[in-house]
């Protein structure tokens, strides 16, 4: 039986994968795993349901609701706010736990479930594994007085604006940024947090119908805005995507800074002011060695974990740091956030130009960035690349050739018939050169019998 969570929560297609009826059942198991420790103290829980702007979010949400209720839990309907901002108020209201309806990134007609833990954390496997397991059990059925209430969570938005603004240290007037909220929740806050932090803000992508989120928009669309920040004259653009979790910039020439050449960015200015814990950066496997090489030249230590800001977060908290974040533009501030924040990282960004005087181009120059070639060889027995020597010994080779000036990375993936062969090197040519040839080998060696 395959496991219901994936990466980041509950995930499908609206209306088919994730039903109301499977939403509600979905909720009252998360009722009796996640407001149990309320329970044990004699009180109501208490959950903020939050979604993204995508037109199946508000039956969702509802049934999300209504199964909360039903089983005793009293609701803070947060209606449409960034994950972000769920996250933190969760953690601001010290509710027991949170609920966020969104896609992220994906397109319209998906959606998702994810959940908040106390504290506004995202769950370990074991707590989501158990409310799985609670599906298959009897619900709560409080009656009378026991049953939860739902009401709206009125102040939502300001409290996260607030808190936003309380993270910057300069103002950021005089600076001109061009907003992409990808038709997504920060179509309402991210222009007024760069608004009333000074910022001149020119913005597209805020006209959300629950239908165009992320269409030819956002962080994974990046053509238009790069467009808007060249003709508008802007220093800087940020983009975010569905549910604003994540951040790409665009410089004034309207080159795109990634998630990584942010991560620089910010690791230098966080050393430079003491912010930085124990001077260490936490990255994935999958970031640019350009990080590594760039960090390494200004004394600061780079954490790698696997792939997913679930990792990125473990090791933050294991080690008391202060920074991380994917080269998607998944950044996280432990000091501030509990999860990748797209709003926040932008504020953060345009605060370090304020501060510096530079223009984002100088800023992003501090990392040299390496060609870097992702090849996906689909239709192989992704189960067999551990242990095949032939594959070792063609990897050990190139790396061998590559010596320290590239890099060679193969993954499987964690639910297709597919491995990723990932390549870095000084020049593009010898990537795409060593990276066909291990797909090639790759191919031949796992290749699925019919």
């Amino acid at each position: 039986m395959s496991r219901l969570f994936g990466t980041d929560g509950v995930r499908g297609l609206a209306g088919l994968d994730i039903t109301a009826e499977s939403a509600l059942a979905l909720a009252q198991g998360a009722a009796l795993v996640l407001g149990r420790t309320a329970r044990q103290e004699s009180r109501r829980p208490v959950a903020v349901v939050a979604r993204d702007p995508r037109v199946s979010g508000e039956f969702i949400a509802a049934a999300v609701s209504a199964g909360l209720a039903s089983s005793g839990v009293d609701v803070l309907d947060a209606g449409v706010i960034t994950t972000p901002a769920a996250a933190y108020l969760v953690q601001d209201i010290d509710a027991d736990f949170g609920v966020m309806v969104s896609a992220s990134h994906n397109p319209a007609p998906d959606n998702g479930i994810k959940f908040f833990a106390r504290g506004g954390r995202k769950l370990p496997d074991a707590v989501e594994d158990e409310i799985e397991l609670a599906l298959a059990g009897a619900p709560l059925r409080p009656i009378g007085a026991e049953v939860g209430t739902i009401r709206r969570f009125s102040d939502a938005e300001d409290r996260y604006l607030v808190h936003l603004l309380g993270t910057l240290d300069v103002s950021l007037e005089g600076l001109h940024v061009a907003l992409d909220c990808a038709h997504g929740a920060a179509a309402g806050v991210s222009p007024r947090a760069f608004a009333d932090a000074g910022a001149r803000v020119t913005v597209m992508g805020n006209d959300p119908d629950g239908l165009n989120i992320n269409r030819e928009v956002g962080s994974t669309h990046l053509e238009q805005l790069r467009e808007l920040v060249v003709s508008s004259g802007a220093d800087l653009g940020i983009a975010h995507d569905g549910d604003a979790d994540r951040c790409l910039a665009i410089d004034a020439d309207g080159k795109v800074v990634d998630g990584d050449q942010i991560m620089a960015i910010l690791a230098l200015s966080g050393k430079r002011r003491g912010r930085l814990t124990d001077d260490t950066l936490v990255a994935t496997v999958m970031s640019n060695l350009g990080l590594r090489v760039a960090m390494e030249r200004h004394g600061i230590e780079l954490v790698q974990t696997a792939v997913g800001d679930r990792y990125v977060l473990e090791a933050l908290r294991e080690y008391g740091l202060a920074l991380g974040g994917e080269q998607s533009g998944h950044i996280i501030f432990s000091r501030y956030a509990t999860t990748g924040d797209g709003i926040l990282t932008g504020l953060q960004i345009a605060a370090e130009m304020a501060r510096t005087g530079k223009p984002l181009s100088e800023l992003a120059a501090v990392m040299e960035v390496y060609p870097q070639v992702l090849v996906n060889v689909s239709g192989v027995d992704r189960l067999g690349l551990r242990g095949n020597q032939p594959i070792a010994d063609a990897v050990a080779r190139a790396e061998a050739e590559l010596g320290s000036n590239g890099r060679v990375l193969l993954r499987p993936s964690g639910t297709e018939k597919m491995v990723r062969v990932m390549v870095e090197a000084q020049e593009h040519h010898v990537a795409q050169s060593i990276a066909d040839e291990l797909a090639e080998l790759v191919r031949a060696e796992l290749a699925v019998s019919a």
